[in-house]
C-alpha cells in the first residue's frame, strides 16, 4: 500500500510502541481482579489515577462506575467518543496464568481488561498529539456492558455522558481472527435485547373437572405455538429476528388445574422497525389467546439495548484507515450477531462505528465468554494504534 503523505502513522506506532509494556502491565493487573457489572470501583480508580498521571483530568461515578475523561485539541472542531468497557463476568477462571483473576467466580473472559488497557494506550498517544488536533476526544470507560441493567444506559440517559459529542467509536476483541486483523459490520452490527415475563391467570380446579376450571396451561401452551408466527409470518425475512422462550412453569401436583402459569424469554431484533412490530405484534397475541381461551394475562415486557446501527461513512473512514495501518483491507461484512452490545446507545444519538480488532493466538480456538479465555496481547498495542489513528483522522 503506498505510503500517504503526512501520514501520522509512525508517529502514533512509535508513541504506542514506547508504552506497551505498560499497557500490558494494566491489563495484567485489571485482569487479576475482575469486578463485575457496577461493581468497578478498583478498575475505575486504576482509570483515573491513569489519567491524572497524564495530566488529564477524570470524572468518576458517571453512571455510578464510569469514568468519563476528555482530551481538547488545539483548534475548534468536533467532538469523537472513544469508549471501551471495563466490567467482567461471574465466571471461574481456568487459565493457570500467573496473573489468573484472584476473585473466586470472576474473570474477564470477554477481554474488557484489553479494552481498558488498549483505551488507556489512546489516552497516552492523543495528549501528546493534541495539539494538531480540531476539536476534541471524549474517553469514556464503561462499567455493566455484560448486564441487563445497562451502564451505558446509566452513562448516557441518565449522567448525560454523551451529551455534545458528534460521532462515537467503540471496539472489541474477536479471538476468531489473528491479532492485527479487522473486522467492521454493516448496517445492525448487534441485536436488540428485550425480555419478558408472562403470568397467565385461569381458574384452578380439580383435574377431573376441567370445566370448572379455567387451565391456564393449556392458555399458555397455546400462546406460545402462536407466539412462533411473529417470526415465522409477520416478520420480513431480509429483518430476521429471535424470539426464544426459556423458562415455563405452572402447577405444583399432577391432579391440580393451577390458577396461574408463568412463561418467560426474549427478544432479540436487527432493526428499530423490527423491533417495534415484534413488540406489538407479542402482546396482540397473548391478550388475544388468552381471551380466547376465557383466560387473563399480565405482561412484563422490558426493552433492553437497542440494535447497534454502524454508520456507513465511518465504517467507509475505518477501511480507510485501518486498512493503511494494517496494511491490508479490513473484512467488511454484514451484521449476522444476534448477541447484543449495550454501545447501542451512544448510536441511537450520534453516527457511530463498531471496530473488532483480532486477538487470536496462532494455535489457540478461543472463544469469548470461556474460562480458558487467552487472547493475544499483542491486540492491546494494536488497538490503541487503532483507536488513535482513526481519532487523528476525524479530527484533522
Amino acid at each position: 500500500m503506498p505510503e500517504r503523505r503526512n501520514d501520522p502513522g509512525p508517529e502514533i506506532e512509535g508513541l504506542i510502541r514506547a508504552i506497551e509494556a505498560r499497557l500490558i502491565e494494566l491489563r495484567r493487573d485489571i485482569h487479576a481482579h475482575p469486578e463485575t457489572g457496577f461493581d468497578t470501583v478498583r478498575t475505575a480508580g486504576l482509570v483515573a489515577a491513569e489519567l491524572g498521571a497524564l495530566g488529564i483530568e477524570a470524572r468518576t461515578g458517571v453512571g455510578r462506575t464510569g469514568v468519563v475523561a476528555e482530551i481538547s485539541g488545539a483548534f475548534p472542531g468536533p467532538c469523537l467518543i472513544l469508549r471501551a468497557d471495563m466490567d467482567a463476568l461471574p465466571i471461574g477462571e481456568q487459565t493457570g496464568l500467573p496473573y489468573a483473576s484472584t476473585i473466586p467466580g470472576r474473570m474477564h473472559a470477554c477481554g474488557h481488561d484489553l479494552h481498558t488497557a488498549s483505551l488507556l494506550g489512546a489516552a497516552h498517544a492523543l495528549v501528546s498529539l493534541a495539539p494538531r488536533l480540531r476539536g476534541s476526544v471524549r474517553l469514556i470507560f464503561q462499567p455493566a456492558e455484560e448486564t441487563q441493567e445497562s451502564g451505558a444506559a446509566a452513562m448516557v440517559v441518565a449522567d448525560g455522558a454523551a451529551k455534545g459529542a458528534d460521532m462515537a467509536i467503540a471496539f472489541h476483541n474477536r479471538p476468531e481472527l489473528p491479532a492485527g486483523q479487522v473486522l467492521l459490520n454493516r448496517g445492525a452490527s448487534t441485536a436488540s435485547s428485550d425480555e419478558f415475563k408472562v403470568v397467565v391467570r385461569g381458574k384452578s380446579g380439580h383435574a377431573a373437572r376441567p370445566h370448572a376450571a379455567i387451565d391456564p396451561i393449556v392458555a399458555s401452551a397455546h400462546i406460545i405455538t402462536q407466539l412462533q408466527t411473529v417470526i415465522s409470518r409477520e416478520m420480513d425475512p431480509a429483518q430476521s429476528a429471535v424470539l426464544t422462550i426459556g423458562h415455563i412453569e405452572g402447577g405444583a401436583t399432577q391432579n391440580i388445574i393451577p390458577d396461574s402459569c408463568m412463561f418467560e424469554g426474549t427478544v432479540r431484533c436487527r432493526s428499530p422497525r423490527s423491533r417495534d412490530l415484534a413488540e406489538a405484534a407479542f402482546r396482540r397475541i397473548c391478550e388475544g389467546t388468552a381471551q380466547a381461551l376465557n383466560a387473563a394475562v399480565e405482561i412484563d415486557y422490558a426493552r433492553g439495548a437497542p440494535p447497534l446501527m454502524n454508520d456507513d461513512a465511518l465504517v467507509d473512514r475505518a477501511v480507510s484507515v485501518l486498512g493503511h495501518q494494517f496494511g491490508a483491507t479490513p473484512q467488511v461484512e454484514p451484521g449476522t450477531s444476534f448477541g447484543a452490545e449495550d454501545f447501542s446507545y451512544f448510536s441511537e444519538l450520534m453516527p457511530s462505528v463498531q471496530i473488532f480488532i483480532g486477538s487470536g493466538q496462532p494455535g489457540r480456538d478461543d472463544r469469548v465468554h470461556n474460562s480458558d479465555y487467552q487472547p493475544d496481547e499483542a491486540c492491546i498495542g494494536q488497538s490503541a494504534i487503532a483507536l488513535t489513528r482513526m481519532a487523528v483522522d476525524l479530527l484533522s
